[in-house]
């Protein structure tokens, strides 16, 4: 498909899928237009990364920040979720794919939180391909939802201060048990990384293109994969002659 050798190919990618909103302006349509194209996208992507043995995929698709959006729009977005897993949990799970949500999580309806949990529980023990979708999440709000699970066990006297190390630190983070991602992905031109998963990005490779969302397709994820093969990831050590 790609002259590109398993190794060099990244393991994790996680995509800020931005631009939904400004792909339906362009086009004369509704906003909620957009956002629907957005959620049908996750599905090829994630088909993609599965069919080049990429085994971990971490999408942004709604930030704590996003709440203040206006009200419609937001509501929208919750029932596309809900809709989202509805059609895909069965395929999801047929395909050997483990789904989570990342996130608070608390201020989401109380029939999209069941609809998750019913979800997460289904695939909870496939092992074939992990998706994660970061819902009402933030960066700086997961690390400092870690850092006070770490303070009550201090207090509980459970544990030392002395004990805390970056990978204690890192057990109270949504994604433990995963590796950080190789390569981040952001649609739609902006070139920041939005507060998406600061703690695990340390060392991420960053791609950046102008298309927007619902047009990023196998063309553009092709771009990425070439490009990350050519970096040199260093990790702090000098490059090598």
């Amino acid at each position: 498909m790609i002259d590109i050798s398993k190794d060099e190919l990244p393991q994790h990618i996680a995509i800020i899928m931005d631009g939904n909103g400004r792909w339906a302006k362009k086009r004369g349509l509704t906003r909620s237009v957009g956002h629907r194209a957005g959620m049908e996208k996750i599905r090829e992507i994630t088909q993609l990364c599965s069919d080049f043995g990429i085994k971990i995929l971490t999408i942004y698709a709604f930030s704590c920040q996003n709440w203040k959006r206006p009200r419609r729009e937001v509501n929208f977005l919750m029932s596309g979720f809900k809709r989202y897993l509805d059609k895909e949990k069965d395929d999801l799970n047929k395909k050997g794919t483990r789904f989570r949500v990342i996130g608070r999580r608390r201020r989401l309806s109380s029939s999209l939180q069941n609809k998750i949990e019913e979800v997460m529980s289904l695939t909870k023990d496939n092992k074939d391909f992990f998706l994660n979708l970061a819902i009402d999440y933030g960066g700086q709000e997961e690390i400092i939802d870690a850092a006070k699970a770490l303070i009550k066990e201090v207090v509980r006297g459970n544990l030392a201060v002395e004990e805390i190390d970056m990978d204690l630190f890192r057990q109270y983070l949504y994604l433990k048990d995963l590796p950080s991602p190789d390569l981040l992905i952001r649609t739609g031109g902006e070139y920041r990384v939005s507060n998406f998963l600061l703690w695990h990005i340390a060392y991420t490779e960053l791609w950046m293109t102008p298309v927007f969302w619902p047009d990023f397709g196998k063309k553009e994820f092709l771009m990425a994969l070439k490009d990350y093969a050519k970096r040199e990831r260093r990790f702090g050590k000098i490059r090598e002659e």
